[in-house]
C-alpha cells in the first residue's frame, strides 16, 4: 500500500522503477547491471517499491548461463494508483479517471457548455464529486489532477486565453483549496504532445499540432515539454501569415489561426454551402464537392506554411496533426507533405494522431505520472497498447 502517494521518488528509486517499466519483466540482478547500482541497493529499493505496491513479483525467470538460483522477476503495477485528467475547452469538458498506464476507469464528457471564469470551478468540482460517488474505492489513491487549458499557461498561472476568460481567475489556487492532491494546469497542446510522447510514439523529439478554434503546437524533447521563458513556445497559431491581415485576439494581425483553424474552415464551408452548422462530419460528407475540395486544399497549404516554420525552428523527428478534420480525411496529409519542399523538411514525417481527441487527456495522465514517479523520459506505450 502506498504510504505517501504524493512523494517524489529519489533518483536511484526512480532509476530502478524506470528500468522495471521499460523492460516489463526484469530481475534484480538485471536491474543492478542496467542502473549501475549495487545489488544491495537494488534489493533495498525494490523492497520499498513492493511495499508501496508499485511493483510486484511475477514468478521465476530462467537461470543464467552459469547456472545458480533462478531469479524472481519484477513488473510495474499500473493499478497502484489513479490520476484525474481534464480537457477544459471553450464549450466542453472531457475527463478521465485512469490507472498509471493510461487505462481508463471512467470517462466523462459534457458538451454544449459555456465554460467561463464563473463556471469553470463549479463544473470541475461537480464532475469530480460525481466520479468520487461512482468510484469511492479508487479516489483515495488519486496521485494528481491535470487540467488542459486552451491558452497560454506559465507556472500554473493562466496567462492568456483568446476564446474564453479563464485568464481572469486564479484557477490553480481555487482548485488547490478544494482538493488535497497535486494540481497541474497546462496548455492543452503541450499536454497533447506529452501524451503522444508517452503513450504512442517511439520518437524522442516531436511536435504535436492541435487544431480546433485555434492552432497550438506542443513541443517535446526527451520527455520535457519546451515552453520557453514565458510559456508561449509553440504558439504557432499566432505566427503572422499575412501582414496587415485579419485581426487576432492576441494583438497581431494576420495570424495563422485566423485562416487555417478548424473553426475558420467550418465558417468558410458554411458560407459556401449555405449551411447553419458545420463540423468535421459535415466536412467529410462534402469532401467530394469541388468547391469544398478547394477549401480543404487551401487549408492544407496554409497549415504546411506553419509546419515548415515549426520544422526550421525545432527540427523534430515527427510532426503529429491532431485535428478532427484530418482524422476524417487523412488524404489531406498528402497535400501538406507535398508543400513541405524545403530541404529542412525532407526527413520529417507528418502523421495523424493515434490518440485523437484524447491526446490531451493522455498528456494529463503522463504529467501526473512524471511528477509522481520522478521519471521525465517516461514511456508507457509498451505497457498499455490502446
Amino acid at each position: 500500500m502506498i504510504t505517501n502517494k504524493y512523494k517524489i521518488r529519489e533518483h536511484n528509486e526512480a532509476q530502478v522503477l524506470k528500468g522495471i517499466i521499460d523492460h516489463k519483466n526484469i530481475s534484480r540482478a538485471e536491474l543492478s547491471s542496467l542502473t549501475g547500482l549495487n545489488k544491495a541497493s537494488v534489493s533495498s529499493i525494490t523492497k520499498g517499491l513492493l511495499d508501496d505496491g508499485l511493483i510486484f513479483e511475477t514468478g521465476i525467470g530462467t537461470a543464467g548461463t552459469q547456472g545458480g538460483r533462478k531469479p524472481i522477476m519484477l513488473q510495474f503495477n499500473p493499478k497502484a494508483a489513479v490520476t484525474l485528467s481534464f480537457d477544459l475547452g471553450v464549450n466542453y469538458l472531457k475527463g478521465t479517471l485512469s490507472y498509471l498506464n493510461g487505462e481508463t476507469v471512467l470517462y466523462v464528457e459534457k458538451k454544449r457548455l459555456t465554460v467561463s471564469a464563473e463556471t469553470a470551478v463549479p463544473l470541475l468540482k461537480e464532475t469530480i464529486e460525481a466520479i468520487h460517488e461512482e468510484h469511492p474505492e479508487l479516489c483515495s489513491t488519486i496521485i494528481g489532477m491535470t487540467v488542459g487549458i486552451h491558452g497560454v499557461v506559465h507556472n500554473h498561472k493562466i496567462v492568456f486565453t483568446p476564446y474564453y476568460d479563464l485568464d481572469t481567475i486564479d484557477l490553480y489556487t481555487e482548485l488547490s483549496q478544494l482538493f488535497d492532491f497535486p494540481i497541474f494546469l497546462e496548455n492543452e497542446a503541450n499536454l497533447a504532445a506529452l501524451g503522444e510522447y508517452t503513450f504512442s510514439k517511439d520518437s524522442e523529439s516531436l511536435v504535436s499540432l492541435s487544431i480546433h478554434s485555434g492552432i497550438g503546437a506542443g513541443i517535446v524533447d526527451a520527455g520535457t515539454v519546451q515552453k520557453g521563458k514565458h510559456g508561449t513556445a509553440g504558439e504557432i497559431g499566432h505566427s503572422i501569415l499575412y501582414p496587415d491581415g485579419k485581426a487576432c485576439p492576441c494583438g497581431n494581425d494576420g495570424c495563422l489561426e485566423q485562416y487555417a483553424s478548424n473553426t475558420v474552415l467550418y465558417q468558410a464551408v458554411a458560407e459556401k454551402k449555405g449551411l447553419d452548422f458545420v463540423d468535421s462530419s459535415v466536412i467529410e460528407s462534402l469532401k467530394d464537392d469541388s468547391a469544398i475540395q478547394e477549401e480543404l486544399k487551401n487549408n492544407a497549404f496554409l497549415l504546411s506554411v506553419g509546419i515548415n516554420n515549426i520544422v526550421t525552428l525545432y527540427d523534430p523527428e515527427v510532426v503529429i496533426i491532431n485535428s478532427s478534420v484530418y482524422r476524417r480525411i487523412p488524404a489531406l496529409l498528402t497535400f501538406i507533405q507535398e508543400h513541405l519542399s524545403s530541404r529542412f523538411a525532407q526527413n520529417i514525417s507528418v502523421r495523424n494522431s493515434p490518440l485523437g481527441n484524447e491526446a490531451t487527456l493522455y498528456g494529463g495522465i503522463a504529467l501526473c505520472c512524471q511528477n509522481f514517479l520522478n521519471i521525465r523520459q517516461l514511456k508507457l506505450h509498451s505497457i498499455y497498447e490502446k
